[in-house]
């Protein structure tokens, strides 16, 4: 893209040169999020143009800066797009978002200046601290189907928010899609006793209930009190919605808690959240907000799938190449829950 009402296309442009904190990765495969077009219209924030777009993906390391020592060439690494210089100042390179009270700072727009392109491409620049090493990668024979891996950080550690899960009951709300799939699979290799499946979409929550007897699923009928009581009682409640009209299923989700539960909103949802100071106060609850994922979380999703307590067989992925960029961004809005469009150059 070079202008904020530019189309995305496909650019023939000069392979990125390795600068100082950078390493240089070959693209094996990168999500394309169902909510891409959105950005290029520009409805979820302003991208810092001209850039290349991509906000994760899993590569192989070419090289290396000199004052690079977390991975060498060779390596397969997950680029989870997020740089973080400290006291709230944090960017999506390649992408909208801001991290702290997301209006940015002049540090931000320093951040973005120097780390700008993302990863859709068949090689990138990436800022060493954006990366993560991926030990025993190298054998998985699907690298599209770890292109998954970034939303399951992401859900991870919004569960991960709540405390531990093993024994708990966990409700996802908005599980019909691809971030509260990934929330869903997570929560059941972490040893979740249940997993509610929450959403309106009947064909995904359909999928999600053939994962196995631990999951239940409830159809959201925009009734706060039917929903909570279908949804709960639960002890966690993640929030995964993307933008809705009300926020009436998030608040069917606090009021399904059990006495000391806790509420965790990872998701997209642009409305106010009324909470009643006394019901919270009474029953003990917790609230919690999380974005994006860490290092930490990352290797402990990779080594869920390498422990084979993931199973990534579970989500579907659907290839495309460069070559067309807007049919790339359509099938991407068309594809939600479990299957997701992975982009290999």
């Amino acid at each position: 893209m070079t202008a904020q009402d530019d189309d995305v296309r496909l650019s023939d442009v000069p392979a990125p040169t390795l600068q100082g904190g950078g390493v240089l990765v070959e693209v094996l495969a990168a999500h394309l999020p169902a909510y891409t077009k959105a950005v290029v219209q520009g409805n979820r924030g302003t991208l810092p143009v001209p850039l290349i777009l991509g906000p994760s993906c899993v590569g192989r390391v070419l090289d290396v800066a000199p004052d690079v020592f977390h991975v060498a060439p060779g390596d397969i690494v997950l680029d989870t797009a997020l740089l973080d210089a400290g006291g709230g100042d944090e960017i999506l390179v390649g992408w909208v978002g801001l991290g702290g009270s997301g209006a940015g700072s002049e540090r931000t727009d320093r951040m973005r200046a120097v780390w700008r392109d993302g990863v859709f491409a068949e090689k990138a620049l990436c800022a060493k601290e954006t990366l993560v090493k991926l030990p025993g990668a190298e054998n998985h024979p699907d690298p599209a189907r770890l292109a998954f891996l970034p939303w399951l950080g992401i859900a991870a550690a919004g569960l991960r928010a709540a405390g531990p899960l093993t024994g708990r009951d966990v409700a996802v709300v908005g599980a019909t899609g691809q971030l509260g799939g990934a929330a869903v699979l997570t929560a059941l290799a972490e040893g979740a006793a249940t997993v509610t499946a929450v959403g309106r979409n009947e064909k995904a929550l359909d999928r999600l209930a053939a994962l196995g007897p631990r999951v239940r699923v409830h159809r959201l009928t925009g009734d706060r009190a039917a929903d909570a009581a279908g949804i709960g009682p639960v002890d966690i409640a993640l929030d995964a919605l993307g933008a809705t009209p009300t926020a009436d299923a998030t608040m069917a989700a606090y009021d399904s808690l059990r006495v000391r539960g806790t509420l965790v909103v990872i998701g997209g949802v642009r409305q106010d959240l009324t909470i009643p100071y006394g019901d919270l106060m009474h029953r003990r609850l917790t609230l919690r907000g999380s974005w994006m994922s860490d290092d930490e979380t990352v290797t402990k999703v990779w080594h869920l799938v390498r422990a084979g307590l993931l199973d990534l067989s579970a989500v579907e992925p659907r290839t495309v190449g460069l070559d067309d960029p807007a049919a790339a961004l359509d099938l991407a809005e068309r594809t939600t829950g479990l299957g997701f469009v992975a982009l290999v150059p």
